[in-house]
């Protein structure tokens, strides 16, 4: 895309009168590429502040709805290191008739691999070592060896909750995680440790350089953006300049934000997932929406798209017609949950009761249709197990995740049905 370059003010320093003129285009491609890296970063503080240790596991509790916000499945997991003397092993345990994986993600939120019978049909479970591409370490006789493009990296196993609760946590508790050796470990870079809904400015920049040399970038042609972020960030050394970045940073950076993803019905989606190629946008894209994503063709998560649009007072319902029922657009199974709108966390309700998903018994409408339902008491003649409470007096958001989505659903064909007001459509 051709940059339309504009003058550089007239106050910098005459250090910087040699550097090229860096458009408003450049300040915000720099600040969104920079911010992918930031939000995996931010994790990583936050986490081990937290007491999360390295090549530790942590099986979070289905009983604390604070742990995780996808409470259809059991999830565990971890931050590994690994370096020249050291793996980590994964012992996964023999699962059959039950999804699950073992995704692990790398510090930009890409995923480089996810460990079950899918992607390893001769070596569904038992032993894996995960190694330092390169690195000769010794690995353990049976164990199936997976070279990693970095020296940390984040595990997150899920496993299908399903009819039976007990079993699915029996098997979470079955994964393991070890180093074989001490890896050498770098604390991770400072960085100020923004909330979702107060996203940082020209400052992100104070610590570019650190941050990009912490972690490569494995994707390709990565170095012309790169090469602007080291630009800015010089120029943001600078007082006069540091003003005009930061205002353009919260007056169009940030407003690129609603245009990043794909929408329909009042559903948003991410564009891509999991993997992104050169298209470095669509990872922070992704990375704002749903940290840690999967490839689409595992889990692809759409959400309701104004945060505050959906009123925990209101009865709302979303109905799949006869021909378009949501169990046949999903290979593994579904889940709908209600969020909060600001933590993202599931909302505590009475009934307990804080995902809907293909194994509910929920009833089929007269007509074979499906109806679901929103409110915050059971509506009038719903069928009690199609009702999903909602938080009263509270704004909230609806979260649809399908496992092994059809063909329809990873390329934006599919929405789910939208959402409508009792007392009228949305």
């Amino acid at each position: 895309m051709k940059h339309e370059h504009e003058s550089l003010p007239g106050e910098e320093a005459p250090h910087l009168a040699a550097t090229p003129a860096l458009s408003d285009r450049d300040i915000c491609d720099s600040y969104l590429y920079l911010l992918g890296r930031l939000l995996a970063l931010r994790h990583e503080h936050f986490d081990f502040l937290g007491g999360a240790r390295w090549n530790e596991i942590v099986h979070r509790d289905l009983d604390n709805t604070t742990n995780h916000a996808h409470l259809e499945v059991a999830r565990s997991d971890a931050w590994i290191a690994v370096d020249e003397s050291s793996c980590t092993l994964i012992d996964v345990p023999k699962i059959t008739g039950r999804y699950y994986t073992a995704q692990v993600i790398n510090p930009w939120g890409e995923t480089v691999v996810n460990i079950n019978d899918r992607t390893f049909p001769g070596h569904p479970y038992g032993p894996f070592a995960l190694c330092l591409k390169g690195a000769r370490c010794m690995v353990p006789g049976g164990a199936r060896r997976i070279d990693l493009p970095c020296r940390k990296a984040r595990v997150i196993i899920r496993i299908e909750i399903g009819a039976n609760a007990k079993d699915a946590i029996a098997l979470q508790r079955r994964f393991t995680i070890r180093a074989t050796g001490a890896p050498a470990i770098a604390s991770p870079v400072a960085m100020p440790l923004f909330p979702d809904e107060r996203l940082p400015g020209v400052e992100v920049f104070d610590t570019a350089l650190a941050v990009l040399a912490s972690e490569m970038d494995v994707n390709l042609g990565m170095e012309a953006i790169q090469a602007k972020v080291r630009a800015i960030a010089a120029l943001a050394r600078n007082r006069g300049a540091r003003g005009r970045i930061d205002r353009v940073v919260r007056d169009r950076a940030w407003g690129l934000k609603p245009v990043l993803y794909m929408t329909e019905h009042d559903w948003v989606t991410s564009r891509l997932a999991g993997s992104f190629g050169p298209d470095w946008l669509s990872r922070t894209a992704s990375n704002l929406f749903e940290m840690w994503s999967n490839y689409k063709t595992e889990a692809t998560v759409f959400r309701t798209g104004t945060v505050g649009r959906l009123d925990g007072s209101s009865t709302y319902t979303m109905t799949f017609s006869k021909n378009d029922l949501p169990w046949a657009r999903v290979r593994y199974f579904w889940s709908l949950a209600c969020h909060d709108a600001r933590t993202r966390r599931v909302v505590p309700n009475s009934l307990r009761r804080y995902v809907l998903t293909s194994h509910a018994n929920t009833q089929l409408d007269s007509d074979g249709a499906l109806t679901l339902y929103f409110a915050p008491n059971l509506p009038e003649g719903a069928p009690e197990q199609n009702w999903v409470p909602t938080p009263a007096g509270q704004p909230y958001i609806l979260t649809w995740t399908s496992y092994g989505p059809d063909g329809a659903t990873i390329s934006g064909q599919w929405y789910p049905p939208p959402i409508h007001r009792v007392d009228g459509t949305l």
